[in-house]
C-alpha cells in the first residue's frame, strides 16, 4: 500500500508540473513497460482529466489501476503530435491503445532493388532497398496496373542475378520471353541499363498515379521522332501511350480537375471503426484502402480518423494538400485544407468513400457469423436492446398469439427465444378456460397472467423483452398484466400490414413505430418470431378443433373410446374415409368386434 501511495504521489507532482504545450505522453506499469501512448493539444489539461475521478469511466479507472509512472515529449504543433504518437504506439505496441488491424493478407506491387527491376505482386515486405505499392486492398484494381505495365512495357520476369559484368562475360542466354517478344533481354545486353531503367521510371509514375504528366511527356517524344523519321521509334512509345490512355479513362471517376487528393470517411460500432481511404490523381483513384481499428478506450471518432490520416499518409507517402473528410477537424495541419463538400465530384468522392467503408464493415459482419453464428445472435440482440433504449441486452424474449374459429376451441401459444434463437423446451401452450375464446384481449389478459404468475411461484426465468402478435390493443393489456403483477418487464408488439405481413415493430406508452429497416437482419428475425408463434398457436388450434371433431364423430357410437377413434383417424386421416372402409379393413385396425359396431353404424 505504501508503494501505491508514493506512485500517486509522485504522479500528482508530475501532473501538476506538466507543461500547458501540446506533446506525447506515455503511461507505465510498475515493470517500466509502456501501457498507453497519448498525444494532447495541452498536455497539463489532458493528462489532468484523467485522474479526475467523477468524470472516469470503468476502462479509464482500470488503466489508471495499472500507471506507475508517467513520461511526456513537448511538440511544435497539435499535428506533430499525432505524429509522434503513431511512431510510438509502432514501436511500443502498449496494451491499451487501439490496434489497427493487421494487412499481411493485402498484396502490394514490389520494384525490386537490382541492376535491371523486376516489378511483380507480392504479400510479402523485405527490406532490402526494394519499393512497395500498395497494399491493394480490391485486387482488381492492382491486376489491372500488373496488366497496363505487361501490355506497355517490356520488364524481365526471370530470376536470374543480373550484372553488368554477368552480362559483358556471356554468362546468361536469351530465354523463350524474349522471343515471344515478352523481355527485351537485358542478360545479352540487347537494351542497355539507362534504356531499361527509362521504362522503370515510367512505371514508378504510372503507380504513383501521375499518368497525366506521363502520357504529356509521351506525347512529345512522339511528335519529336516523328520529325526525326524514326517513325518505328515513336510506334512504340505510341503503343505504350494508347495503353495507359485507356486505363485512363476506365479509371477515372471524376474530373482531371482534381489531382492529388486524399479523402477519407468513417464508420463505426461499439467497439471497431472503419475507416476508408481513397487517393485522387487526374481525376482517378490509385489508392483505394479499408481497415479497421478496435477501440481500447474511450477513443472519439475524430481521434481515431486523424490517426488514421497520419498512417495513410506515412503508409503510402501521400503529398496531398487537400483532405476530403466527412467533417471539420479541429486539429490544424500547416500546409493541408480540410474540404467538407456539400456538392460537386467532391461529395461525390465521398460518397464513394461511404459506399466503399459500408460494404467492407458488412462484409466483415458476414464473415464473422459464418465463423461465430453465437456471436451473429448476441449482436442482433444488442442491435434490438440499443434501438429501444434498453438498459439489459434482451437475451431472453417471449411472444404471445391466440388462435380461434369464431370463438371455439380458443387456444393461445408462448413461445421462447434465448439471445436470438428458438427455445422449445420453454413453449407453452394454453387451453383458454375463461370463456373469453372470442375476445383476444381477454384471452391475452388470462395467458399472461397464468404463465407470469407460475414464473413467480416456481421462480423460473422471467423475460427481458415481451412481444405480441398485434398492435397497441395487445400491448396495453401486457401492461395491464404486468402492472396488476407488479413485475418489470419491457413490451413491444409487432404490427402487419393490409396483406398480413410484418411491417414493424411498436415500443413504448405511447406506442411508437420502431425504425427497423425491411432489408436488415434484425428485421427478418423478428419476422421469424412472428411467424413462429403463430405456427405453434395454429398448430394446437388445429390439433384441437381435429381431436374434438373426432370424438364427436366416432367417440358418440357405444363402444368405441378414444384410443380406437385415435388409431382409425390415423390410418384411414378421415371420418368420410372410415365411413367407406370395408369390414376386412376395419378388422385389420381395430379387430372384427369392434369392426362390426363401426361398420353396421355407417351402414345401417
Amino acid at each position: 500500500m505504501k508503494g501505491k501511495e508514493a506512485y500517486e504521489k509522485r504522479l500528482k507532482l508530475i501532473v501538476q508540473n506538466l507543461p500547458e504545450k501540446p506533446g506525447c505522453y506515455q503511461y507505465l506499469d510498475e515493470q517500466g513497460t509502456v501501457i498507453y501512448v497519448g498525444k494532447a493539444k495541452n498536455l497539463k489539461r489532458r493528462v489532468s482529466s484523467y485522474f479526475i475521478k467523477e468524470s472516469q469511466t470503468d476502462k479509464t479507472r482500470m488503466l489508471i489501476s495499472k500507471i506507475s509512472d508517467l513520461k511526456y515529449i513537448v511538440v511544435e504543433t497539435e499535428w506533430d503530435a499525432f505524429l509522434l504518437e503513431n511512431n510510438l504506439i509502432k514501436r511500443y505496441k502498449p496494451r491499451y491503445n487501439i490496434l489497427l488491424k493487421d494487412d499481411k493478407t493485402y498484396p502490394s506491387i514490389c520494384i525490386t532493388h537490382e541492376e535491371f527491376p523486376r516489378v511483380f505482386k507480392t504479400r510479402k515486405i523485405i527490406r532490402n532497398g526494394s519499393e512497395y505499392y500498395g497494399p491493394y486492398s480490391h485486387t482488381g484494381t492492382l491486376n489491372g496496373l500488373l496488366d497496363i505495365i505487361r501490355h506497355a512495357y517490356h520488364i524481365r520476369t526471370c530470376h536470374l542475378p543480373l550484372t553488368d559484368t554477368g552480362i559483358k562475360g556471356g554468362k546468361f542466354k536469351e530465354c523463350l520471353e524474349y522471343h515471344i517478344k515478352n523481355c527485351p533481354a537485358p542478360c545479352t545486353g540487347k537494351i542497355t541499363q539507362t534504356e531499361y531503367k527509362e521504362q522503370i521510371n515510367e512505371i514508378r509514375e504510372i503507380l504513383k498515379g501521375h499518368s497525366q504528366e506521363l502520357t504529356r511527356s509521351m506525347m512529345l517524344d512522339m511528335k519529336r521522332l516523328a520529325q526525326e523519321m524514326k517513325f518505328e521509334e515513336a510506334q512504340e512509345i505510341k503503343l505504350r501511350y494508347d495503353t495507359i490512355m485507356e486505363f485512363r479513362e476506365k479509371s477515372r471517376v471524376v474530373d482531371t480537375g482534381l489531382d492529388n487528393v486524399d479523402v477519407y470517411n468513417i464508420d463505426n460500432d461499439e467497439d471497431t471503426v472503419f475507416i476508408n481511404y481513397l487517393h485522387v490523381a487526374d481525376g482517378c483513384i490509385n489508392q483505394a484502402f479499408t481497415f479497421e481499428y478496435k477501440r481500447k478506450m474511450e477513443e472519439s471518432v475524430e481521434e481515431m480518423l486523424m490517426l488514421a490520416i497520419v498512417e495513410m499518409r506515412n503508409r503510402y507517402r501521400s503529398t496531398a494538400r487537400e483532405i476530403i473528410v466527412p467533417f471539420m477537424p479541429e486539429t490544424e495541419y500547416e500546409g493541408v485544407t480540410w474540404t467538407v463538400p456539400q456538392k460537386g465530384e467532391k461529395k461525390k468522392l465521398l460518397e464513394l468513400s461511404a459506399l466503399n467503408v459500408k460494404q467492407y464493415r458488412a462484409d466483415r459482419l458476414k464473415r464473422s457469423d459464418k465463423l461465430n453464428p453465437e456471436q451473429k445472435h448476441t449482436r442482433l440482440m444488442k442491435e434490438l436492446g440499443q434501438m429501444l433504449g434498453l438498459h439489459k441486452t434482451p437475451l431472453r424474449i417471449e411472444c404471445f398469439d391466440n388462435s380461434h374459429i369464431s370463438g371455439t376451441d380458443a387456444v393461445a401459444a408462448c413461445v421462447v427465444y434465448e439471445n436470438g434463437k428458438p427455445s422449445r423446451k420453454d413453449y407453452r401452450l394454453y387451453n383458454i378456460k375463461s370463456g373469453a375464446g372470442g375476445d383476444d384481449y381477454g384471452s391475452m389478459y388470462e395467458v399472461m397472467m397464468r404463465r407470469w404468475t407460475r414464473a413467480i411461484e416456481e421462480s423460473t426465468p422471467m423475460p427481458d423483452l415481451v412481444i405480441v402478435d398485434g398492435g397497441k390493443g395487445q400491448m396495453s393489456i401486457a401492461k395491464e398484466v404486468i402492472d396488476n403483477l407488479n413485475i418489470d418487464i419491457n413490451i413491444a408488439g409487432l404490427v402487419k400490414n393490409s396483406r398480413h405481413k410484418t411491417e414493424g415493430l411498436l415500443y413504448g406508452f405511447p406506442q411508437m413505430q420502431v425504425g427497423v429497416k425491411p432489408d436488415s437482419e434484425l428485421f427478418r428475425l423478428l419476422e421469424q418470431m412472428q411467424e413462429e408463434v403463430h405456427r405453434v398457436a395454429i398448430s394446437f388450434h388445429k390439433k384441437k378443433r381435429s381431436k374434438r371433431q373426432t370424438h364427436s364423430e366416432l367417440t358418440d357410437i357405444k363402444g368405441i373410446g378414444d384410443n380406437t377413434a385415435t388409431i382409425l383417424i390415423k390410418r384411414f386421416k378421415s371420418v368420410k374415409r372410415i365411413s367407406e372402409a370395408s369390414m376386412e379393413e376395419l378388422t385389420q385396425e381395430i379387430g372384427k368386434s369392434k369392426a362390426g359396431i363401426i361398420y353396421n353404424w355407417f351402414h345401417k
